[in-house]
């Protein structure tokens, strides 16, 4: 059987990496060739990403790759959802783009209700109503700076940016795409009635292409940059959670997933979208996944919380490691504090434990007081967070499942995943790690006919990458607590 080797070009929140892939005898292998931090900067009092910085450090990598002497036969950028770069003709960028986390769009959805109906939204894009998407950042645009808005003639989202850069060709991937809120999810097309409702420009909309879809080769001048020849740009799944689910290693129909990282995805593959009141009562979204499906899905604000925790005592002098504060946490005492991590205090960066101790003294409980307790706190607080959205997912499916797929950087954490079996009451098989680098890989593996059906995909997962299991225990411990965090204020 014939070796052939990818690159995914794996952008993440908090850091970027270039992954190269190696697929051989129905087994595939993965190892990070660069990794780079990743943020946002803050330019002039707002957020920005530097997407120059970002595209220049997978330059680095790619001429990593080449200096190994592999024969790459795809490469192929993911990234979050929602933000994007504006552009105009041959000029590559009108501004630096916003993150999603800049304040230009809190009392975004307000803003927007007064013009169209949030039932008219939904019903159009099935999107979960979140100020940090697309549609109410281009809404920011329109209204704070038409000047710019009015010059661009194409916006494009990172991924897609990225690909773009890499390929010459400015296309919009429809895994990335759905993240927009502009995106109809019934018509896999552009919705025309809210661009025209929202007086947004048609013209800015690029083409929407499937997940899986060669954009051509790596341009010319790029290739003697980095000494790569003969690799297609493949529009994979431009979104990282799209990537990820593509990789689950599941069967059957009675799992759902977790993608979890800076963000945590919480959903089931479903075969088409679903819409209707009680979906949006629940706050669900429908994001296209590969295939095409539909990725039925809830975004949960995840190890965030965490991470700006570790941010913070770093900033104080105290550096601890995730291994480090996973063990501390794992010896503090069980369910002694709890937070609602959607509630809007811990969305925005900045003083995280202190916003966890203010919580817990407005609610009448023991404020944490040491890294593992704070961390124990959020770990807690999640798997409550998980179990009550895995209910929700019955209630609207009236699917009954029985096992959960945590996959991305959060499966290494150990506690957490005991946790939300325990919370859950599932069957927990955590990994891949890196799922969302081996979907985009082997998406690209099936745009090139080097694998022959997702079915296939998933199974070379199966084979090639180990799996942890952790089954539920301390059942007695949880409906208590399940009471306790329903009654917490949260969104």
């Amino acid at each position: 059987m014939s070796t052939f080797h990818y690159v995914a070009c794996d952008l993440g929140a908090e850091s970027g990496r270039v992954m190269l892939g190696t697929l051989a005898d129905g087994k595939f292998s993965l190892e990070e060739i660069h990794r780079f931090p990743n943020g946002p900067v803050t330019v002039a009092g707002s957020l920005r990403w530097n997407v120059l910085r970002i595209f220049e450090e997978l330059l680095t990598g790619l001429r990593q790759v080449a200096a190994r002497g592999v024969a790459v036969a795809g490469i192929s950028a993911d990234s979050w959802g929602v933000d994007y770069v504006l552009m105009r003709g041959e000029e590559p960028m009108l501004t630096l783009p916003f993150n999603y986390r800049d304040a230009r769009t809190d009392g975004g959805l307000e803003r927007a209700f007064a013009e169209v109906p949030s039932d008219l939204i939904f019903e159009q894009t099935g999107i979960q109503f979140m100020s940090i998407n697309t549609l109410y950042q281009l809404l920011a645009d329109r209204d704070r700076r038409p000047d710019v808005l009015k010059f661009a003639d194409r916006f494009l989202c990172i991924g897609d940016y990225i690909n773009y850069l890499l390929s010459g060709v400015p296309k919009a991937e429809a895994s990335l795409a759905s993240t927009t809120q502009l995106y109809n999810t019934k018509k896999r097309k552009w919705s025309p009635l809210l661009i025209r409702q929202f007086k947004l420009p048609k013209r800015i909309f690029p083409e929407i292409v499937p997940s899986g879809t060669v954009l051509g080769p790596l341009q010319p001048a790029l290739a003697e940059q980095t000494g790569l020849s003969g690799a297609q740009i493949i529009a994979s799944c431009s979104h990282d959670t799209g990537a990820a689910v593509a990789a689950v290693p599941a069967s059957g129909r009675d799992w759902a997933y977790l993608s979890s990282g800076t963000w945590s995805l919480l959903g089931i593959e479903a075969d088409k979208p679903i819409i209707n009141p009680q979906s949006r009562s629940f706050n669900f979204t429908n994001e296209e996944g590969y295939g095409p499906t539909t990725r039925f899905l809830k975004n949960i604000v995840g190890l965030w919380i965490l991470q700006e925790c570790r941010r913070d005592w770093l900033k104080r002098g105290q550096e601890y490691s995730y291994e480090q504060l996973v063990k501390l946490a794992g010896e503090a005492a069980p369910l002694r504090s709890l937070i609602h991590p959607n509630a809007p205090r811990f969305l925005k960066p900045g003083d995280m434990p202190q916003k966890i101790a203010q919580y817990c003294r407005e609610t009448g409980q023991p404020e944490p007081g040491t890294p593992g307790e704070f961390v124990r706190c959020v770990c807690e607080s999640l798997a409550l967070l998980y179990a009550q959205t895995r209910r929700e997912i019955e209630t609207v499916t009236g699917r009954a499942l029985q096992t959960l797929h945590i996959v991305g950087g959060g499966s290494r954490n150990e506690l957490l995943n005991q946790l939300t079996a325990d919370a859950t009451g599932l069957t927990v098989h955590a990994g891949p790690v890196e799922a969302t680098a081996i979907g985009n890989m082997l998406i690209q593996a099936l745009a090139l006919g080097h694998l022959e059906s997702h079915e296939q995909l998933r199974q070379v997962v199966r084979d090639s990458f180990p799996i942890t299991t952790y089954r539920p225990r301390d059942a007695a411990l949880w409906p208590p607590a399940v009471a306790r965090f329903q009654a917490l204020p949260g969104t």
